[in-house]
C-alpha cells in the first residue's frame, strides 16, 4: 500500500478525519501509553480541576492528526520528522474532533513537506501544531 508521493502534492492541499472521543478511546489511550492521570479516568477527581469533568488525554487528539498524516495526506509511506502541539481546549467524552493537515510548504530538493495541523470540536481549535514529513519521491 503506498501513498501519495511527493510529486502529487500541492501547496493548500488538505485531507482530515473525524472521530467520537468516548469512554473506550480515553480507557484504551490510558492502557496502551500508561497515562492514568485520574483527570482522564476519574469523574470525581476530575470534578475538582478547572474543567469540572473527565477529559480526553491531548496526545489522543494529536494521534488523530497522525491518523491522517500516515493514511490520508501523504498516506502510507510518509515518515514523521517533526510535530509542534499546542493544546488550546480540553476535548470531553463525546465531542467530535476533526483533524485536519493542510500542506504550507514543500522542499523538493529534500523531499518533505510541511504542514499546519488542527483538531476541531465544533468548530473551535482544541489543538493546532505544525509537522514536518519526509515524503517518498515517485520511483523513476
Amino acid at each position: 500500500m503506498q501513498g501519495l508521493f511527493l510529486e502529487d502534492l500541492s501547496l493548500g492541499q488538505s485531507a482530515e478525519l473525524t472521530r467520537a472521543v468516548d469512554e473506550a478511546a480515553i480507557v484504551a489511550f490510558a492502557a496502551v501509553t500508561g497515562d492514568e492521570n485520574p483527570v482522564h479516568l476519574d469523574e470525581a477527581y476530575a470534578a475538582t480541576t478547572p474543567f469540572k469533568t473527565r477529559i480526553a488525554h491531548g496526545m489522543l487528539s494529536a494521534g488523530y492528526i497522525s491518523a491522517v498524516i500516515g493514511t490520508r495526506l501523504p498516506g502510507p509511506g510518509a515518515i514523521y520528522m517533526s510535530q509542534a502541539l499546542k493544546f488550546k481546549r480540553p476535548v470531553k467524552i463525546g465531542d467530535v474532533v476533526t483533524a485536519r493537515a493542510t500542506i504550507t510548504a514543500i522542499d523538493a530538493e529534500k523531499g518533505r513537506v510541511t504542514l499546519e495541523t488542527v483538531c476541531e470540536v465544533d468548530g473551535k481549535a482544541v489543538l493546532e501544531g505544525e509537522a514536518l514529513i519526509m515524503v517518498p519521491r515517485r520511483p523513476a
